[in-house]
């Protein structure tokens, strides 16, 4: 039984065996061979027995039976053990399963936690965005207020002494009225019978004295007890610079909530719409002197004119004015009438001199000057007495006369002639200073402050380190004026309306091609357009260039594209430094139109005129074909013939040929001013003449009209025209002009000054002023020079821009080439060549102007000429002047053309400047040379070399330090430049000592509410903001703007001056004149611009005032009384007297229901503002028709998908939120959501605007996730937004009618309302 004993062979075999068997598995069921041990044991006794007692063959048998009941046993254990795994297996699997359970259960819990959490990160980042955004709003408000307030107190001050004047010359007339009753009185007892030649006319003289008598009891009762401000004309200066700034009329259709500066200058330059264009002496750069003188006086008008004319005409210089005197003798009175009284037109001051007689033949002019003096400009007459003898009576009438209106300031003088010379030099050169270019007197006179520094505060303090050049915008305004000032619209609108489609068209849209041939009336179209455009759309901002003649100024195109960029910067409040690099500029000006374009409420309309005049216009204007913001247009203005070759796939407006009827009205209207009659057969001839394409332009008809009506008087119209047919183009026709101005000059003298003055303003690079002309030709007289410039003006050759005398059209310009300059070069170089030596004499003389700064490198420029190009250069002066005025492109471009690199370009000029240090002696030398090397160091800036700007600032620092004093003002002023290369090289820590130190100085020399100081606390809140430290800066800001609060601003201008004056005459006479709808319009806008100062009582008397003229005048029932209705309505909602405004507002709707069509604006305007009012008071139910009436109004007049149509849905939707009716608001606020998103892109803030209101909703509705995500996306386009205008808040235009905040979030039944402009 071989098998037997192999398996029982030894014992302890068999122990293993088993061992192994249950060991084998591992884990619990290692205990299990205890329990069956003793099993073991006894089947190793049995057999021990059994081999015992039956020893060698027995073995085998008894271990088989053995076996089989041990196997039984085995088993049954087996199937025990077995049943018990089975449940313990059962057992385990079991809680397994629960464990499992209860995994998956946290695991849950975990993943709602973890979304708790993030939702509350979520809420404490958008807390903390909405703590950013509300500190910016208010820190905006508070910049608002502050403006407005001081306005308020500047124009206050002004009306004040306005009342009081009127108040002072009302009383003095009833108390001349009084006297004179007296006298009639006192005859008519005596029997004496007074005859009035008036009494033929008593009904209505006697219903002006009626009026006259009640409105100056109106002026000296309680209604000017207020102090009425009527506006801030001071302010003219800087808000009203021509039709550019008057980009919003004033919303006449109230309510005026938000006020700020723009809807202030909004409202001064409505007022100003009354005004016809004010002439030419408001504008001019010229300081304009006509001198009046007898036979008797004519000792001090040459000692005046000889002595004192100079000295004046430095002072205009150091102020960038020129100065002209004009002066007629007696022989030249009676042929130069036209003349004499063309130039008291345009005078600035007209000085008088008298002694005893005055002849009859200067009776008219002093009549003109004197007494028809509508713009109340300056007047002075010197008077010469005697003892013992009487002046005569004409001499004492006009005195009297003069003096009895208060027209001119008189000088009595009784010494000798030199004495009198000087006493009028005296009383001029304050006129000059104070009534004329508006530098009043101030008392920094004890202070050791220079007047240079002081002069040229006011430009810092206003436009920071932006460098600024007055003349390039003086010039701008002059030539949108110019090309205004036609009457004639000569078939424009069909012109207006495609304009006004590209407005209107959706964007993206390539800029708008303006061509036409020469002479075709383009400037006239885009002018007249804008001014349209200023009167229909108050919201609409324009921005225009009118290019001049090319190689002048106005044609460069880096000065082109920094001034519309400055533009830019004024509308978007933000006034920081501006690179002249022209590279970099050109980069930064999309960037500025687009943080416009992303504030600004409207369209923002870009013109430039003659674009392709352009220097390098491709290359430059590059940016006209890229993509522009979807509320931005452009539209350039090209000659067919030089339209670049890629613009001409642009959308493009031609410009046809005049017809018949429009050739007809053109020259009927300038022979009629002539009182000029043509005959049938010359009309007939006439319109034969003017049909092709080069005879049929408008100025070529322009031209040919005043021509004729030049000749008219003359009885040789047929000769004339006989001669203009042979001229088939412009420039003949310019042509025949000048031969027929040579042949009305008397003398050959004359005829060779025309053409020396015609060349040289040919040759030179922006025209020559009248003086410089004299100055250039000692012959030329003041009378010569007026009647020459007065025949070229009249027929269209020149005209002022900027004070210089310039061709008015290239045709002109052309013509003047081939008629006296066809040898080519030569000639051309001669006249430049005397220019050169003129300007150059200047410059010896230290005479370094902006005009010499203007020219000589230019004419250098145009010889090629560079080594006195380079000599001129290193001028100090001249380059100092060029890059203060912004010059920058164009300095860079003369040592471009020198050949020096920017590096060699520095380091001549610290070689220039130590050898000019060499030669300072004394404090006034040295701190001129500080300028230098201030003026250096930050040209270096703006060419980007940091390291090399550095040293000389800080030898500028030096300097004053050194020459003045560690504390005087100048030092502030090098610390403050210096601490800006700094903060541009990132250096902050030393910008900001240098800034603290600047602080300290000007707070101890100014006292610290001085602008200056509100200067270094705007640095330093920058800085701090660099470095996010937004705590700091805030606080630094709020300070400063309390310090500009209360600082007044002591700069004036003769237009600031002069429109003061004449909205005076205007106030007094519509206050005194009749009932017209002109009148009661203006009554209406003056009421509007009380408002707008918070003078409400005063507003209400005009409001009511307009009312009641417009219902005597037009009846109760007119659209214009509606106006007026509405606008008191939203006074006395100001007032919260909702009663009243409820009223007007009704009566308001029910006369535009009727009187207008369904769709028209202003019905909305009444509808949206009604709505408003109901929902304030809480009548919700009656505002939700008018809502909905809103919204179809819209519908109905911008089409279903325009912006207009999203505010209107918005604000209903708001309004059913209001009434707890958030299903019918959800669908409303979806459908603007996609009007927003269509129509400015998913970026735009009215798209965030609109998301945060449907994450408010969504957050009510319990929609968490959602309204997370909605969330989400509004906080991103916010924050694409501050990154985009700079750090700055959102626009302070509300987007929508309502807006939530997170507290509106957290509180569901909370809204924040911000009011719909």
């Amino acid at each position: 039984m071989g098998t037997a004993s192999s398996l029982v062979s030894p014992a302890g075999g068999v122990g293993e065996v088993i061992e192994d068997t249950y060991g084998g598995g591992g884990g619990e069921a290692c205990e299990i061979p205890v329990e069956v041990k003793p099993k073991a044991r006894l089947l190793r006794g049995s057999l021990r027995r059994v081999g015992a007692s039956r020893p060698g063959g027995l073995i085998g048998a008894s271990f088989k039976s053995t076996a089989s009941v041990q196997e039984l046993e085995c088993v049954a254990e087996y199937e025990r053990l077995k049943k018990e795994y089975e449940i313990f297996r059962v057992s385990k699997n079991n809680e397994v399963a629960s464990m499992v359970k209860k995994e998956a259960k946290l695991d849950r819990e975990n993943k709602r936690l973890r979304a708790e959490l993030q939702a509350l990160q979520k809420t404490y980042q958008k807390i903390l965005r909405e703590k950013e955004s509300a500190l910016e709003a208010k820190y905006q408000a508070m910049e608002r207020a502050a403006t407005f307030e001081h306005d308020r107190d500047k124009v206050k001050r002004q009306f004040k002494i306005f009342r009081e004047t009127k108040e002072n010359e009302i009383q003095d007339l009833l108390r001349a009225k009084r006297e004179l009753e007296a006298k009639l009185q006192r005859l008519q007892a005596q029997g004496i019978h007074v005859f009035d030649p008036e009494e033929s006319d008593s009904d209505d003289n006697c219903t002006d004295v009626t009026a006259t008598g009640a409105q100056s009891e109106y002026w000296n009762g309680g209604a000017l007890g207020s102090e009425p401000s009527m506006g801030s004309m001071m302010q003219l200066q800087q808000s009203f610079r021509g039709p550019e700034f008057a980009h919003s009329s004033i919303d006449v259709e109230g309510p005026f909530a938000n006020i700020n500066r723009d809807d202030w200058d909004a409202a001064v330059a409505s007022l100003l719409q009354v005004t016809p264009l004010f002439s030419h002496s408001l504008w001019s750069n010229t300081v304009r002197c006509f001198i009046i003188n007898t036979d008797e006086t004519q000792l001090e008008a040459d000692i005046f004119i000889r002595n004192y004319s100079p000295k004046l005409q430095r002072v205009c210089e150091t102020m960038g004015y020129f100065f002209q005197v004009v002066h007629f003798s007696a022989e030249n009175e009676r042929p130069l009438k036209d003349v004499r009284k063309w130039e008291i037109e345009k005078s600035s001051l007209v000085i008088l001199l008298l002694h005893l007689t005055l002849p009859s033949c200067l009776l008219e002019d002093c009549e003109e000057a004197f007494l028809r003096n509508p713009e109340e400009k300056p007047r002075l007459i010197y008077h010469r007495m005697e003892d013992g003898r009487v002046s005569s009576v004409s001499v004492q009438q006009l005195i009297e006369q003069i003096s009895y209106m208060n027209k001119a300031k008189v000088i009595d003088h009784t010494g000798g002639v030199e004495e009198g010379a000087y006493e009028i030099y005296t009383c001029v050169e304050k006129i000059i200073k104070q009534d004329i270019l508006g530098c009043e007197m101030t008392e920094l006179e004890g202070k050791d402050l220079s007047n240079k520094e002081e002069s040229t505060a006011p430009e810092e303090e206003v436009f920071g380190d932006v460098l600024w050049d007055a003349h390039d915008e003086q010039e701008q305004m002059e030539a949108f004026q110019q090309a205004s000032n036609s009457t004639c619209e000569l078939g424009f609108e069909k012109y207006f309306e495609r304009l006004n489609d590209l407005v209107a068209a959706p964007a993206p849209i390539p800029p708008l091609l303006v061509s036409g041939g020469p002479g075709s009336g383009k400037s006239l179209l885009l002018s007249k357009w804008i001014q349209l455009q200023q009167k229909h759309s108050p919201n609409t901002l324009i921005l225009y260039h009118f290019v001049g003649r090319p190689m002048s100024a106005s044609s460069e195109s880096a000065l082109i594209i920094k001034r519309l960029t400055l533009k830019l910067m004024q509308h978007s409040w933000l006034v920081s430094p501006l690179t002249l690099d022209p590279a970099k500029l050109l980069e930064e000006f999309p960037r500025w139109l687009e943080k416009l374009s992303a504030r600004h409420q409207g369209s923002i309309i870009i013109i430039i005129d003659s674009i392709d005049q352009i220097q390098q216009a491709e290359k430059h204007m590059k940016w006209l074909i890229d993509p522009l913001p979807v509320n931005v247009r452009v539209i350039v203005s090209v000659n067919v013939e030089t339209c670049p070759q890629a613009w001409r796939l642009w959308p493009t407006l031609h410009l046809d040929p005049l017809n018949s009827k429009d050739v007809k009205s053109l020259i009927s209207a300038e022979c009629n001013s002539a009182n000029v009659k043509l005959t049938k057969e010359q009309e007939k001839k006439l319109e034969r003449h003017c049909r092709s394409a080069t005879t049929c332009n408008a100025l070529y008809v322009t031209l040919l009209g005043k021509t004729i009506a030049c000749v008219g008087n003359t009885g040789k119209i047929d000769e004339t025209l006989q001669q203009c047919f042979q001229c088939q183009d412009t420039v003949s026709l310019y042509r025949l002009v000048l031969r027929s101005i040579q042949e009305s000059l008397q003398s050959d003298k004359e005829k060779g000054l025309l053409k020396e003055m015609l060349c040289v303003i040919g040759v030179s690079h922006n025209g020559v002023s009248e003086s410089e002309l004299m100055e250039l030709y000692p012959e030329l007289s003041s009378a010569v020079l007026a009647s020459l410039v007065h025949s070229l003006h009249k027929m269209c050759l020149l005209t002022y821009g900027c004070g210089l005398l310039k061709f008015q059209h290239l045709q002109a310009w052309e013509m003047v080439r081939l008629e006296y300059m066809e040898e080519g070069e030569n000639v051309i170089s001669a006249y430049r060549q005397k220019l050169v030596e003129y300007f150059t004499i200047q410059l010896s003389r230290d005479r370094v102007t902006w005009r010499s700064a203007d020219e000589l490198p230019w004419l250098f420029q145009q010889q090629g000429d560079k080594q006195k190009l380079h000599k001129c250069l290193l001028n100090l002066f001249v380059s100092q002047n060029l890059y203060k005025r912004g010059h920058f492109a164009e300095l860079l471009s003369y040592w471009q053309l020198v050949g020096k690199d920017k590096s060699s370009m520095a380091a001549e000029y610290f070689d220039s400047l130590k050898e000019y240090e060499k030669s300072c002696e004394g404090e006034e030398s040295m701190i001129c040379l500080a300028d230098l090397y201030e003026t250096l160091g930050r040209f270096l800036k703006d060419l980007g070399l940091l390291s090399q700007a550095v040293a000389p600032l800080q030898r500028s620092l030096e300097i004053r330090e050194t020459a003045l004093d560690p504390d005087h003002p100048r030092v502030a002023q090098s610390l403050h430049q210096l601490a800006g290369v700094y903060v541009q090289w990132k250096k902050f820590g030393n910008a900001e000592q240098l800034y603290k130190q600047a602080l300290e100085i000007s707070e101890n020399a100014y006292g610290a509410e001085h602008p200056r100081v509100a200067r270094e606390l705007d640095a330093l809140a920058t800085l701090y903001q660099k470095q996010n430290k937004y705590e700091q800066a805030e606080q630094l800001r709020k300070k400063s703007f309390k310090i500009r609060q209360k600082a007044a601003r002591q700069k004036g201008s003769l237009c600031g001056f002069a429109l003061l004056r004449q909205r005076a005459l205007q106030l007094e006479e519509l206050t005194l004149g009749k009932d017209t709808p002109d009148n009661a319009r203006t009554l209406n806008e003056l009421g509007v611009l009380y408002y707008l100062q918070n003078n409400l009582e005063t507003a209400e008397l005009f409001l009511k005032r307009s009312l009641e003229m417009r219902e005597r005048v037009l009846g109760p029932d007119h659209p214009d009384c509606a106006q007026s209705l509405n606008n008191l309505a939203a006074l006395y909602n100001e007032k919260k007297h909702y009663d009243k405004a409820e009223e007007l507002y009704e009566k308001a709707l029910d006369i535009r229901r009727r009187a207008l069509a369904p769709d028209h604006p202003s019905l909305a305007y009444t509808v949206k503002h009604l709505a408003v009012l109901y929902k304030k008071m809480g009548k919700l139910d009656k505002a939700v028709p008018l809502y909905e009436l809103a919204v179809e109004i819209r519908q109905k007049s911008f089409g279903p998908k325009h912006p207009s149509v999203a505010t209107a849905l918005v604000n209903l939707a708001v309004l059913y939120c209001q009434m707890k009716k958030q299903i019918e608001a959800l669908p409303l606020y979806e459908r603007a959501l996609k009007i927003y998103e269509d129509s400015f892109g998913h970026m735009h803030p009215r798209v965030g605007e609109t998301l945060k209101n449907l994450a408010v909703l969504s957050y009510e509705g319990g929609d968490f996730e959602k309204a997370a995500e909605l969330y989400k996306r509004a906080m991103e386009i916010k924050e694409a937004e501050t990154l985009l205008i700079g750090g700055k808040a959102t626009s302070r235009h509300s987007s929508s009618g309502d807006t939530f905040s997170l507290k509106s979030a957290l509180s569901p039944n909370i809204f924040l309302e911000h009011g719909q402009r």
